[in-house]
This record gives structure tokens, C-alpha cells and sequence, in this order.
């Protein structure tokens, strides 16, 4: 299921503008790694915008939409966040902890904003996602039973070649073939040469990419070499490993490839590991079958115990996202009272000088300093009116089910919905937030920025 749903890099610009061009959508970002698919939607309706990237991913997979469902789930609003937050710090990941998701998120959000699908919403919690899993990986073990897939894989690997008898490791010595020079294939070569591989060799569709991979192992002291996709089979027939991670749609190595590599092996009695790492799977599965072949495929790497972190890192990790997800969301929840405090300083505004302006007919004889003088002292006594009230939302705001005091605001001074976007940037709203901090540390910030405004 998760294969046939699975988006390549080259698909994901096509489904992001898809979405875009939902009515119901304005922000959206693509997350497909080995182990999920997701997509991330700004909406202004639940059920349409759930429709039309439920018809989206039916669409792209060629299931029906009944199927689909069935192995879906849905996350909304602050548990969108939440889940977000988790998968960024790796506690949602196949092997708990791992480290690669980052970059997959970085890379989801960074498309998105080449498409112009990422607004304000996703640009603030993508990025506060990256500070979580960076924060939760710097600040706990969680990633040090294992760094990623790859490297539960090679392990498992290692275990079933046993190690030489010349002591080190299972990888010792051996040789390995990496079939993708991508993210993946650079973290197998990395753990690779950690663990005392003897000679790499390298294939990939694009051969400079391959040749780039296998300098960077010649760079490590080990010997490398780079294969065409077309002569995989010979390359496979000296290996003791072989890792594939290509991405690619169909599988790479077929089971008539894998006959031709164990028939041209110099012994029938030597082991072959497949590390079948690509999603789609890169490797056929009826290879397991074959004699002497051990294949580790995605879902071997589920059951494997080293793909869990202690369980006191995962749960120090999970404090800390519980932490991040309050304080993003209070964040969340005093934007959105910002404007109604915008309206109503602007209200406010907007008496003031309609009242000055009637003073001025009235009393046409004051002087400049007498008029500065009762200008001032009217706008310190509206604003010291508006702050208690002001202040006192934004903090009720950040508490659950704050919005209900910003809605009574807007009903009792009876401000209409929309109207802060109407008289005001949001730079001038940031104005606002940062003029009544000032306020209430006993300044007249807000009153010498209004009249700055309305001259």
C-alpha cells in the first residue's frame, strides 16, 4: 500500500500545485519518506480540503478511494502540530531516533516554497518542527541505539556474514555494492567505511553522481569502484553485500538478475545480504527465496530490536515536544488575538480623533501648546482605558479556549470580523503587540505610535 502511495521527488511538484489548486487549500507540504506519506494542508474547510486530497492521493495511486481510506489517518489542528513535532524528533520513525527525517522535512517544506505553497501557517511550523527535532536530538540519547535505517540494516547484515577471522566486524574486509548515490546511499557508504568495509562499488542511473559517492570513499582509505546498472548482476556476483536505496519506480534487481549473480559467484556456499532500503521496494521479494540470500527488506527493519532508543530517551524526547507544541501553540493563539487588538486600538484611534476634530470647531481659539496638551491627555486616558483589557486578552489568549475572550471583545466594542486586516499591516500589528508590552511596563508607547500612524 505505502509503495503504491509513495511520491517521488520528481512527482511532488505535479501534486503540490494539485492541491493548490484546491479551493478549499492555500498552504500545502508533501512528507514522503520509507515509512510514510503526508501531506500538510492550511484549509478553510475540514471536510472539502480532506475530499480533495483524499482524491489526490486516489488519483496518484490508482486505488480507490474506500481502500485508501482504510490505511489513512487524519490530524487536525493542534494534533497536526503535535504529530508534526514527533516525526521531526524521530519518535515516529521505523528506527526511533533517526536523524535522516530532518532532512526529508527540510526538503518537503523547501519544494513547497519553490511552489509558493508554503505560507506564513506551514513556514512557522515546519520551521519550529526542524527546532524541535534538533533540540530533542542535541538534547537526549535518543538517536544513539541507532542513527537510521541504514544502520540497523548494515548491522543486521554484519551479524549474518559473522566476522573474519582476523577479528572486526561482519563488514570487515568484505565488499559491498551500493546500488543509489542519493541521501541514502551516502549514509550506507559512511556506515560502511566506519565498520571496515574492504572495496565499495558503486551504481547509480546517473554515473557522475556515482563517481562523486565513490571519490568520497576513495577519500576514507577505502577501495571503490563504479558499475553502469546495466552490469549490476557481474558487480553482485563478488559482493558479500549489497545495499539498494534508489528510489526508483519498479524494482532495480529482479529475481532473473539475482539467478544470474549466484551463478556467476565462485562459491555457491558464500552468504549474499540484500538491504532492500528503497520505497518502492528496489528488489524483487521472491529473491529471498533464493539459496544462500538473506534479503532485509523495510519491513524486516520494524521488527528489529535495535530500531528502538532507550525508553527513557523517548520519553525525556516526548516531554520536550510536549513542551515546544505549548509554547507554539500559546504563539498560535496570541497571533490570532492580535488583530482583534488591532481593531480595537484602531477603534479607539479613530474616536479620539473624530472627538479632537470636534474640539477644534468648538474651541477654534486654543493655541498649539494648549491643543498638543488636551490631544495628549486624551489619548493617555483611552489608553489607559484599552490596557488592562488588551493585555489581559493576549494573555487569556495562550490558554486553552482563549479565542472565546477575543470573540467577546469583538462583540462588545462591536468590531467586525476582518476589520484589523483592513486598517493594518501586519508589521503595524506586531507594532501594536510590542507597543502594549511596552505600556504595560509604564510607558505611553501605544499613544505616541497611534498618533505616529494616523499622521
Amino acid at each position: 500500500m505505502l509503495e503504491r502511495v509513495a511520491v517521488a521527488d520528481t512527482d511532488r511538484p505535479k501534486l503540490i500545485d494539485k492541491l493548490q489548486g484546491s479551493a478549499h487549500i492555500s498552504e500545502s507540504m508533501i512528507v514522503s519518506t520509507c515509512n510514510r506519506v503526508e501531506i500538510y494542508a492550511v484549509v478553510d474547510a475540514f471536510h472539502g480540503a480532506l475530499a480533495d486530497v483524499g482524491e489526490l492521493l486516489a488519483d496518484h495511486s490508482g486505488l480507490e478511494l474506500n481502500d485508501l481510506t482504510k490505511h489513512a489517518y487524519v490530524r487536525y489542528s493542534e494534533a497536526a502540530a503535535e504529530h508534526l513535532f514527533a516525526v521531526a524528533s524521530g519518535l515516529d520513525s521505523m528506527v526511533i531516533g533517526e536523524q535522516q527525517i530532518l532532512g526529508q522535512i527540510r526538503t518537503a517544506y523547501a519544494v513547497s516554497d519553490s511552489q509558493k505553497a508554503a505560507g506564513r501557517a506551514l513556514h512557522e511550523l515546519a520551521q519550529q518542527a526542524l527546532r524541535v527535532g534538533k533540540r530533542v536530538h542535541t538534547e537526549t540519547g535518543i538517536d544513539r541505539a541507532g542513527a537510521s535505517v541504514v544502520s540497523v540494516a548494515l548491522d543486521r547484515a554484519a551479524a549474518v556474514l559473522g566476522a573474519p577471522e582476523h577479528g572486526g566486524s561482519g563488514l570487515t574486509g568484505r565488499t559491498a555494492v551500493v546500488v543509489g548515490a542519493g541521501s541514502m546511499g551516502g549514509l550506507s557508504v559512511a556506515h560502511l567505511t566506519r565498520n571496515g568495509i574492504g572495496r565499495v562499488v558503486v551504481a547509480n542511473r546517473t554515473r557522475e553522481r556515482a563517481e562523486h559517492l565513490a571519490d568520497t570513499v576513495r577519500a576514507a582509505g577505502v577501495d571503490a569502484a563504479t558499475v553502469e546498472l546495466s552490469d549490476l548482476a557481474t558487480a553482485v556476483a563478488e559482493a558479500d553485500v549489497m545495499v539498494a536505496c534508489t528510489g526508483a519506480v519498479g524494482a532495480v534487481v529482479t529475481l532473473a538478475d539475482a539467478h544470474i549473480a549466484l551463478a556467476s559467484r565462485n562459491s555457491a556456499q558464500r552468504p549474499l545480504v540484500i538491504c532492500d532500503l528503497g520505497l518502492p521496494r528496489d528488489v524483487e521479494p521472491a529473491v529471498a527465496g533464493l539459496p544462500g540470500v538473506t534479503l532485509l527488506d523495510i519491513a524486516t527493519m520494524k521488527s528489529d530490536p535495535g530500531a528502538g532508543a532507550a525508553a527513557a530517551d523517548a520519553d525525556a524526547a516526548r516531554e520536550i515536544v510536549a513542551g515546544e507544541l505549548a509554547t507554539y501553540l500559546a504563539g498560535q493563539r496570541l497571533a490570532e488575538v492580535t488583530p482583534t487588538v488591532t481593531a480595537l486600538r484602531q477603534r479607539a484611534a479613530e474616536v479620539v480623533e473624530s472627538e479632537l476634530l470636534r474640539l477644534e470647531s468648538r474651541l477654534p481659539g486654543l493655541d498649539d501648546p494648549q491643543r498638543d496638551e488636551v490631544a495628549r491627555t486624551v489619548r493617555r486616558v483611552v489608553d489607559k482605558l484599552l490596557h488592562a483589557p488588551t493585555v489581559r486578552v493576549k494573555q487569556l489568549a495562550t490558554t486553552p479556549g482563549g479565542d472565546a475572550y477575543a470573540a467577546a471583545l469583538r462583540e462588545l466594542f462591536e468590531l467586525a470580523p476582518g476589520r484589523a486586516e483592513a486598517v493594518a499591516t501586519p508589521m503595524e500589528m506586531r507594532a501594536v503587540v510590542l507597543a502594549d508590552d511596552i505600556a504595560s511596563a509604564g510607558g505611553d508607547a501605544a499613544g505616541t505610535w497611534w498618533k505616529g500612524m494616523q499622521a
